[in-house]
């Protein structure tokens, strides 16, 4: 099933993000090359899409996990959950309707 990984970000947590975006990417490779990643991408802070210092307020990941648990626990060892970038993580089952 799809899970809805959405997460927001700590006050100017754009130094942070940048520090562990390699591993942050890293994580997310490997979903995708297991076919298993539907999409994923931060939230500008503001209406632009490169947001500069402004930095970014959160993110969104939808994937294929075979459970809620494993979804959560996925997103509990995300190096930005991990290195403090997230105040708060919601996961969610996700059904994909559209396009």
């Amino acid at each position: 099933m799809l899970y809805a990984i959405i997460s927001d970000d700590v006050k100017d947590s754009l130094a942070l993000r940048k520090a562990n975006r390699p591993a942050h990417l890293k994580r997310l490779e490997a979903l995708k090359s297991q076919g298993r990643l539907k999409l994923a991408g931060p939230h500008p802070s503001i209406d632009s899409d490169d947001p500069g210092p402004s930095g970014f307020s959160g993110s969104l990941v939808v994937a294929e996990f075979s459970s809620l648990a494993e979804a959560e626990e996925w997103a509990s060892q995300d190096p930005y959950q991990v290195a403090g970038v997230y105040q708060q993580v919601t996961v969610k089952p996700f059904k994909y309707v559209l396009p």
